[in-house]
């Protein structure tokens, strides 16, 4: 199998690492070899934070080029909008309509870019976009946008949902187990 590769951007305590880890567990117990790569940024501060996640029969290095994201998925929209030039061709962004202000324009040194789903399927981008953070707080918390987002992600893979399932098990602790699970339904349903 040829490698694929899949980007998670998003800002800093979205909860994009413990998705690229609950990634990881689904894809290597589907007997996979993968390649996790977190880049951190100013993730602490509201920043950028992107994890790379390559899997295939053997994969080589963990970063992903620009041009090579089979998908991108992404936590906030100007991120996704920020990392297209890694998408490949005939590639898709699976996108939170959320928007977070970055610094520039918390201090008004800049505008928030308005209508980016608009303007990336103009310029020829598969985008499914869709409000994953009311989809979060519908399954019981906001920070459960991640797993809505996995939900997502998992109907463009043709992977048991049972696989899945085990993932979320393995990789959330017990006491937040039902409503991530409930993230997970409402994002793969929605």
């Amino acid at each position: 199998m040829e490698t694929k590769n899949i980007m998670i951007v998003g800002v800093g305590g979205q909860g994009s690492l413990l998705a690229s880890k609950l990634l990881g567990r689904l894809l290597l117990g589907r007997g996979y070899d993968i390649k996790v790569s977190e880049v951190h940024g100013m993730s602490q501060r509201g920043g950028s934070v992107v994890t790379y996640v390559r899997f295939g029969s053997k994969v080589y290095s963990p970063i992903i080029d620009k041009g090579q994201a089979d998908v991108i998925v992404s936590f906030e929209l100007l991120e996704a909008a920020r990392w297209t030039e890694y998408l490949k061709p005939g590639g898709k962004i699976v996108s939170n309509t959320q928007e977070i202000n970055p610094m520039p324009v918390i201090t008004g040194a800049a505008a928030y870019p308005p209508n980016l789903v608009e303007t990336m399927r103009n310029a020829g981008l598969d985008v499914d976009a869709f409000d994953a953070l009311s989809l979060a707080e519908e399954a019981g918390s906001s920070k459960a946008a991640n797993l809505v987002l996995l939900g997502r992600l998992s109907t463009y893979f043709d992977f048991p949902l049972d696989d899945w399932m085990h993932a979320i098990e393995e990789s959330v602790p017990a006491r937040f187990l039902e409503l991530n699970k409930k993230a997970f339904s409402l994002g793969r349903g929605a």
